[in-house]
């Protein structure tokens, strides 16, 4: 890893030679910083490196990092305003909703160019759609509004059969442009599953059908379901006792709360235990999560006083915590505030929606995705905090060089004192260079001095402990 350095001494691991040609360095800008960061906690007092290097999603080979490009089958935001931030914010995926209802707007007639609009701008900028397949059409259901929103296409022959045909030619307008296919979204919960009552036997039979018809155009195509409003448990066990595990490869859910780590491993490991059944291997996606700016609006959270630093904050805890777990793929949602939403404003945008300018989240993610992209492995390195009972910490290994995360899971929206703690792990054999802490609110690289090391193990005293994750390597 490379930055530009200030002089004076620095705390090397002397005993070892850098890696020479290191991919790493390519994360750093060669750029001092230029003043203090508003966003970054006056505790951080160790002299400032440099800054984290943006990566374009184009110049990313592979990565598990998402963003949520949802609701367009609406109209809900100007897609072309967000491009230049797409573009440079350094994800790999977009979750993408397909919109029957804006699709086929007379019976038999599908028009796909507004969708066209979406993938191919993403494609070209190294970001791989993928669809969210819904929602109903009222051309088929009596009753249903214009966007016909959780009209399931299940409880005639008319729809079934107008269902699979829109399946049929939207796989094959997008075969070679979409290979990663969910169906519906949020079915266990009435919003989404109109005019009945949520049926896991219901949304087993929609899965059987639609992976039918896709695999029949697409043989390779991974179908992806679920896309479960938080994690229900008795829903999922019931839908994989109903036999969903042998039509689908992922398993995504919505894990929405205002504490991203609250109960998240048991539920993540419980998830796993039931997929251990299944005929089929079958993975985890985290398909869409996400954290409102400010109180008010509308939304899963609304209801409470988060700001843009809370949200920034919320989302660097839930990110790094599902890479903690090795959840396959974790999505953001959203990529800009959705105003118009239900009557209201959600305010979960990376990105304000009256002005479509980056908030803090924009930057926090942009710094993740830098980082975190498919050379970044989890690994054992022995990582700990020491002095602070139950602080979060996640370690891993990148080109060879130590990446080391920790915070403190305390709730966003209370006081939290920052406090000293020291952090240890074991150094990977290779590895050498500058010891740095790295900020990823503020995207700001810090000189550490003073490490001790004691065989492999490198012991850093009297780092911070914050609400949200610090991260720390070589440079």
């Amino acid at each position: 890893m490379s930055i530009a350095k200030e002089s004076g001494a620095e705390s090397r691991m002397s005993r070892r030679q850098f890696v020479a040609g290191c991919a790493a360095a390519a994360l750093y800008a060669a750029r001092a910083s230029g003043g203090q960061q508003t966003t970054r906690p006056a505790v951080i007092d160790l002299p400032v490196m440099g800054e984290v290097k943006p990566r374009r999603g184009v110049d990313i080979a592979a990565s598990p990092l998402s963003v949520g490009f949802e609701t367009l089958d609406r109209g809900h935001f100007e897609p072309e305003k967000t491009w230049p931030y797409m573009a440079e914010l350094g994800v790999k995926w977009a979750r993408c909703q397909t919109g029957w209802a804006r699709t086929e707007r007379t019976r038999g007639e599908f028009d796909f160019a507004w969708l066209d609009e979406v993938v191919d701008p993403l494609r070209k900028m190294g970001i791989q759609p993928w669809f969210n397949l819904g929602y109903g059409n009222s051309l088929y259901t009596p009753g249903a509004d214009k966007a016909a929103v959780g009209y399931v296409p299940l409880f005639s022959d008319d729809q079934v059969n107008a269902w699979l045909r829109y399946v049929g030619r939207i796989a094959d307008h997008y075969r070679n442009r979409v290979r990663h296919w969910e169906i519906w979204n949020e079915p266990n919960i009435t919003n989404f599953w109109k005019p009945r009552k949520p049926d896991p036997a219901e949304y087993v039979k929609l899965v059987r059908l639609t992976a039918a018809e896709i695999r029949q155009r697409i043989p390779d195509a991974v179908i992806i379901g679920g896309a479960l409003a938080g994690i229900p448990m008795d829903y999922l066990r019931r839908c994989l006792d109903a036999g969903m595990g042998d039509h689908i490869d992922k398993l995504s859910y919505h894990p929405y709360r205002p504490v991203p780590e609250a109960g998240y491993d048991k539920e993540v490991a419980e998830m796993r235990r039931l997929l251990a059944r299944c005929r089929r291997p079958v993975t985890l996606w985290q398909g869409e999560n996400g954290c409102p700016s400010q109180q008010g609006g509308a939304g899963a959270l609304a209801n409470l006083p988060w700001n843009e630093t809370r949200q920034a904050k919320w989302l660097l805890r839930r990110i790094l915590t599902d890479l903690r777990l090795e959840i396959e793929l974790t999505s953001y949602f959203l990529i800009v505030d959705l105003v118009g939403y239900r009557g209201s404003t959600n305010h979960k945008g990376l990105l304000r929606g009256t002005t479509y300018t980056p908030k803090p989240a924009y930057k926090a993610y942009q710094t993740l995705c830098a980082l975190f992209d498919a050379d970044t492995k989890r690994a054992d390195l022995k990582a700990r905090v020491h002095g602070a009972e139950g602080a979060h910490v996640a370690d891993f290994v990148r080109n060879g060089l130590p990446l080391v995360a920790w915070w403190y899971p305390a709730n966003l929206l209370e006081p939290w004192e920052p406090r000293r703690v020291d952090v240890s792990f074991a150094m990977p054999q290779k590895a050498s260079g500058a010891l740095a802490v790295i900020d990823p609110l503020a995207g700001t690289i810090h000189r550490v001095e003073g490490a001790e090391i004691a065989g492999d193990t490198v012991t850093v005293r009297r780092m911070p402990l914050l609400d949200y994750p610090l991260l720390l390597s070589c440079v």
